[in-house]
Parts: structure tokens; sequence; C-alpha cells
């Protein structure tokens, strides 16, 4: 079983009209037992913000499927470095701490819908090359639409 991050546009990403129907099938494929989620304090609390619906959505999952991370000094200290190399701005220190709970629980995979500042070509390589230099794994940053695609 894949374990994989979903950040927090996943969620959102199930209610919103241009990304629902990949969204949907991810979904679909984590409650058939595909994949096993690594969910975030990050993530619970930004959900915690979120339309009830939203949140309603965290909490359908079977705990089977869940796997509960914490930030670390080590996780700070990694979205910090992502800062301090010019990956992204100090604005999207969110988004690193994504970026870095995925790299250190050892995600096969993070999932985002948020283009901007995560699923960006040039930020992901910014990402993987602080990860490379630091001895971390590199990290496979991509949509629900990427992975489900192909599938059979």
């Amino acid at each position: 079983m894949e374990k994989i991050y979903l950040d927090t546009s996943i969620f959102g990403g199930y209610f919103d009209k241009e990304f629902d129907l990949w969204t949907r099938l991810l979904f679909n494929k984590i409650i058939s037992g595909k994949f096993k989620i690594l969910l975030s304090r990050l993530t619970e609390y930004e959900l915690s913000l979120a339309p009830l619906k939203v949140r309603e959505l965290l909490n359908s999952l079977p705990d089977s499927v869940l796997q509960s991370i914490d930030i670390s000094d080590e996780i700070i200290q990694l979205a910090d470095r992502y800062i301090t190399e010019n990956v992204v701005g100090q604005s999207s220190r969110a988004d690193c701490l994504h970026i870095a709970l995925a790299t250190l629980n050892s995600a096969d995979i993070l999932l985002s819908w948020n283009f901007k500042h995560i699923v960006n070509v040039g930020r992901i390589r910014g990402y993987n090359a602080v990860n490379y230099k630091l001895g971390y794994k590199i990290l496979e940053i991509r949509t629900p639409r990427e992975i489900l695609e192909n599938e059979n």
C-alpha cells in the first residue's frame, strides 16, 4: 500500500468543480484501501478552519487508512531551509511544512492542487534540490489526476 501525503487543498478539491472528478476518484481509492494516508497535525489544523463539509470528509475516512504524523524540530528546520534556499518565500511556510512532513515521513507521493507553491515544476525541483543536498529522499509531488489518469 502506497503512503501518500494529502495537503489541505485535496480535501477542498472534493467540492470544487474544477478538481472534484479526480479528487473523488482518489477518495474512492483511499476508502478501498489502495493508499495509506499520512495525516499531519498541520493538515488537521488547516481543515479545522474549513467549512463543515470539508471537515466531515476527513471524518468519513476509515481509521485503517490513516497514519497521524507530527511536526518535529527536524521538519521545522527542513521547512525553513526551503525558504532560506529561496524555493518559496516566507509567506509559504505552511506549504514548506507540508513538503517537509511528507519528505521526512517517507511519503511515496505528496498530492496537492496548489499549483502556485507546490505542484509547480520549478518549486518541485527546488524542494528536491534541497532534499538532495541534505541527504533526504526525492519527493514525488503530483496532482490526483497525474497518479490516477493512467490506471486501468
